[in-house]
């Protein structure tokens, strides 16, 4: 209940601080890694560029800033739960064809994580507070200004090999976007 508590404070956290960090979408994410539980909140800023703009497919991208919480339940004991927070510029290939109400879109990205604690259980160290993250993603903009996207993303953290042992933690998520 508490982790629950912890993510509607950010998620209305996340709509109350949006001018102050001139943010264009704010977002909740949730997903299931090795015997983990995530959540995160994000707040999203729009590139101004755009490119291949004469094709059939622009590509465009934001830069990401998260706050989340791990919450690992594996049987083998030391479970502790992690923040996570993390910096990313994502790139996304869209249609450049307006298609109405719905339009898909995927996107990819390699950002900078910092969690809290990098012994997440017993049996599973991270080495490093220091995480690289990357993600792949497809998902649907929806709306009449396209202003919502439900997505749903293949996560990887690892410290790319800075320290051993590195495990990484792969997470499979749900996005919900609404930008403004």
């Amino acid at each position: 209940m508490m982790v629950r508590s912890f993510f509607v404070f950010l998620f209305i956290l996340g709509f109350a601080v949006r001018g102050a960090f001139a943010a264009d979408a704010v977002s909740v994410e949730v997903g299931y890694g090795y015997h983990t539980d995530m959540g995160r909140v994000a707040w999203s800023r729009a590139w101004d560029q755009h490119w291949f703009t004469d094709s059939s497919w622009v590509l465009g991208g934001y830069w990401d800033v998260a706050v989340g919480r791990w919450s690992p339940h594996d049987a083998a004991g030391g479970n502790h739960d992690v923040t996570d927070f993390g910096l990313t510029p994502v790139w996304r290939l869209r249609p450049s064809q307006d298609y109405g109400f719905i339009s898909p879109f995927v996107e990819a990205a390699v950002g900078f994580h910092y969690i809290s604690d990098h012994q997440i259980y017993n049996g599973r160290d991270m080495s490093t507070h220091f995480q690289f993250g990357d993600h792949v993603g497809a998902g649907l903009s929806m709306g009449e200004h396209h202003d919502w996207d439900v997505m749903v993303r293949l996560q990887h953290l690892s410290n790319a090999g800075l320290q051993n042992p590195n495990p990484g933690i792969n997470f499979y998520q749900l996005r919900l976007s609404h930008w403004y």
